[in-house]
């Protein structure tokens, strides 16, 4: 049995349409199976021709009425007997291998061209990273340096001021000393 498929609709082109009617005929082990994007009016059409038992064939129908790609908008499926020839199923998808390859070579290229264009950015980025870390340590060193400093001259204050404080001390009792004996001396006691 041949048949003649036409899903027509506002989105069934570059959703993966003929792939999917593809591979659900290979599982069903239909032994023709060809199909083509094409314009019906203002509509996209995908046009599939299928060969099989018409058990097979009726499973397939029944798989395009409950299914279809997840981004395709279907408005109708009109079926009808066909009598010319249909490629083998097997021919076909090695048709659609080729026609995959020859749209995914460009492509790829310039995801090369990409990804050399990415590397070099990287090596620059790197060798900018490495200057960075370069004056950070050395602006490290520097840090560590007055720090050591900073550390010794606090160190010095702390020697002086331990110097300084026994001398206000004495001083501080000569002056209480010397307040006492003038208070006497005025009767102010």
């Amino acid at each position: 049995m041949k048949l003649k498929v036409r899903v027509i609709g506002h989105k069934v082109h570059d959703v993966g349409y003929r792939y999917f009617l593809m591979s659900n005929a290979i599982d069903l082990g239909l032994e023709g199976f060809s199909a083509h994007n094409r314009m019906s009016g203002e509509a996209q059409e995908v046009m599939t021709m299928v060969e099989g038992d018409e058990r097979t064939i009726n499973d397939f129908i029944e798989l395009i009425k409950t299914k279809k790609p997840e981004h395709a908008e279907v408005s109708s499926i009109c079926f009808e007997e066909y009598n010319g020839n249909v490629m083998r199923t097997g021919e076909y998808a090695q048709v659609c291998t080729a026609l995959q390859l020859n749209k995914a070579i460009p492509l790829l290229l310039d995801m090369r061209d990409d990804v050399k264009a990415v590397r070099k950015t990287t090596d620059s980025t790197l060798e900018e990273i490495k200057a960075v870390r370069k004056t950070t340590d050395s602006t490290l060193e520097e840090i560590k340096a007055v720090r050591k400093t900073t550390d010794s001259t606090l160190e010095e204050i702390r020697g002086l001021r331990e110097d300084i404080q026994p001398g206000y001390a004495i001083q501080f009792r000569q002056m209480q000393a010397d307040v006492q004996a003038i208070k006497e001396r005025l009767g102010m006691q």
